[in-house]
C-alpha cells in the first residue's frame, strides 16, 4: 500500500492520500481522543504521541500535531494508517465508512417557503468552499448557516466569530 503525503498551509497539518475511498461522502473531525471512540483509524492515529486533530474527507486523512517534527511523527501516522486498512477495519466503529451529514440534515429547520433558497446555498457550500479549502485540513468543517443568515464555522468544536 503506497500513501502519498501532501503538506497544507497549516504546518501543523499534514495531509495524507492512502490512494482509496476513506469517508463515503461528507467529512469527519475527531478534535480530540474522546471523539475519536468512533473509528478504529482515528483512535489509532490518536495513539501517536504529539497528535493533536484528524480529519477525514472522501479519499484523504488529515492529522494536526500540536509539537514534534512531522520527520519523527510521520512514520508512526503512516504505519497506524497502513495497519488500519491491512487489518479490514471498518473505519467507523459501527461498521460504516459514511458521515453524519444525514443525522445532520435531519436536524434541520426552515420555513418551507426557503427550501429553494437553502438547498442553492447549500449547493454552492459544497460545491465550491470544499474546492477552495480542501488543502486547509482540520478546522474547515462546521460550516454552518445560522438563523440570522451569518456563516459561522466550527474549529475543533469550538464557536468563532462570524465570517464576512
Amino acid at each position: 500500500m503506497f500513501i502519498q503525503t501532501e503538506a497544507t498551509p497549516n504546518p501543523a497539518t499534514l495531509k495524507f492520500i492512502p490512494g482509496r475511498v476513506v469517508l463515503d461522502g461528507g467529512t469527519m473531525e475527531f478534535a480530540n481522543r474522546e471523539a475519536a471512540m468512533r473509528s478504529p483509524l482515528a483512535e489509532r492515529l490518536f495513539d501517536v504521541p504529539g497528535v493533536t486533530g484528524v480529519f477525514f474527507g472522501s479519499d484523504f486523512i488529515t492529522v494536526t500535531k500540536n509539537d514534534g517534527d512531522w520527520q519523527h511523527l510521520k512514520p508512526a501516522i503512516l504505519g497506524a494508517i497502513m495497519e488500519h486498512y491491512m487489518s479490514g477495519a471498518p473505519l467507523l466503529a459501527d461498521g460504516t465508512i459514511a458521515s453524519d451529514e444525514l443525522a445532520d440534515e435531519q436536524d434541520e429547520f426552515y420555513s418551507e417557503e426557503d427550501a429553494d433558497t437553502v438547498a442553492q446555498i447549500k449547493d454552492l457550500i459544497e460545491t465550491v468552499i470544499p474546492g477552495r479549502c480542501a488543502s486547509i485540513g482540520p478546522g474547515i468543517s462546521g460550516l454552518r448557516l445560522d438563523c440570522d443568515g451569518t456563516f459561522r464555522k466550527g474549529d475543533n468544536g469550538r464557536p468563532s466569530p462570524p465570517w464576512a
